[in-house]
């Protein structure tokens, strides 16, 4: 099979960039013929439908993507397969998106909110991102990288390290990680806890609210935060120096940081949600904490960018839940066990390392995307093994 693969090339580090690097990375692995485009690059993708003449387009998105990932390839008779991440809800292209032969979601939730908002196409596959699980491996805490890391963190030799990373950490449930930790500062004291975001500060509202959490609990000298843009490699290391890996996040289609953390070795403290059903085992490689808030809008806006005519604010029929609040209290419970029981953590995370390699290496989610596009799709070049997807019907 002969595909182009749409995402925003070249790769920066965020994680549509990495989605699309390691789909692509992972087909040329496996033999296949495989180009990588920038999905608003209009004169290259034409060069490559004319000259390349690949079978299949498979972009990289969501919903609002549609115009550069699914209609430029069918205006050239390239048939389009989306794989598609999830914002919260849906609000155009329902007609394109139910007409298609074939549709990718990272998760069995993204499907499921499809589904919900008006795709009824039957043809929805989810298919997990994969991570370079050779990269992003277990290092001893003993390495002078790691040692230096927690230094650098001030994070002291008999402190645990909880660690939560995102473009901004609100959105990943940090929180309600800070109120956990509140109620379990008293009985276990010797922690550190450790935001990554993109930007110090953004938004500001999240941030003046984490502050008033942490001034509030005493715990502002417990916390700190690491920004800007880092290397694949330093976040390896990042995540290496950290004991938990902790991330309920309130929106999440997959949780590629999450799957990481498990890769590195580490156990991973989540919602019972989205995404995260997909990739953690509860009580295996780390903890699903329960859902304690669902945030459901009556009415949100559309743009002019969503394929609108102009921005209009949309009413829904009944409410939508767009985003989720995990359970404090559950939260407290299980980052106590994981701060104190040690033994338990070890083992979890070498169930974690175990999981991540076998179901979301890139090289084998990469060959599992091809095989089902070439069985559904009905291509010469498929080679009749079993292709294994975990679908839940909404």
């Amino acid at each position: 099979m002969k595909s182009v693969v749409f995402y925003p090339y070249p790769p920066e580090l965020d994680g549509i960039s990495i989605q699309g690097e390691m789909l692509y990375r992972g087909l040329l692995k496996d033999g296949q013929e495989v180009a990588p485009c920038d999905r608003g690059a209009v004169a290259e993708k034409e060069l490559l439908y004319k000259t390349f003449k690949p079978d299949v387009a498979i972009g990289i998105g969501y919903w609002a993507d549609a115009p550069r990932i699914i209609e430029h390839p069918l205006e050239y008779g390239i048939q389009p397969v989306p794989w598609l991440n999830a914002d919260g809800w849906v609000a155009n292209y329902y007609e394109l998106l139910n007409s298609l032969p074939l549709i990718l979601t990272t998760s069995n939730w993204v499907k499921e909110m499809y589904y919900r908002d008006g795709v009824r196409n039957k043809n929805i596959y989810p298919m997990p991102i994969g991570i370079d699980t050779n990269q992003m491996r277990s290092i001893p805490k003993s390495d002078p990288r790691i040692v230096e890391v927690r230094k650098m963190l001030g994070v002291k030799p008999d402190e645990k390290m909880i660690l939560t990373s995102g473009g901004d950490t609100t959105s990943k449930g940090f929180q309600e990680v800070l109120q956990a930790l509140g109620k379990i500062n008293g009985d276990f004291p010797k922690w550190k806890y450790i935001g990554k975001t993109w930007e110090k500060g953004k938004p500001m509202y999240h941030c003046k609210k984490e502050i008033e959490i942490m001034k509030e609990l005493d715990m502002k000298q417990k916390v700190d935060f690491l920004d800007g843009a880092l290397s694949r490699e330093f976040m390896c290391y990042l995540i290496n120096a950290c004991d938990i890996y902790a991330a309920p996040s309130r929106i999440e289609g997959f949780g590629m940081i999450q799957v990481e953390a498990m890769a590195c070795g580490k156990p991973v403290l989540s919602i019972d949600a989205m995404g995260m059903k997909d990739t953690i085992i509860h009580n295996e490689t780390g903890f699903l904490a329960k859902i304690g808030e669902e945030i459901k809008l009556e009415e949100e806006w559309a743009y002019k960018w969503m394929g609108f005519e102009k921005k209009q604010k949309i009413q829904f029929d009944e409410p939508k839940t767009m985003a989720y609040r995990a359970d404090v209290d559950d939260l407290a419970k299980y980052l106590y066990r994981m701060l104190t029981e040690d033994d338990l953590m070890k083992k979890m995370g070498e169930n974690a390392r175990a999981h991540a390699v076998k179901n979301f290496d890139y090289i084998k989610t990469s060959k599992d995307i091809n095989d089902l596009i070439e069985k559904k799709l009905d291509l010469k070049s498929f080679s009749q093994e079993q292709v294994t997807v975990s679908v839940q019907e909404p």
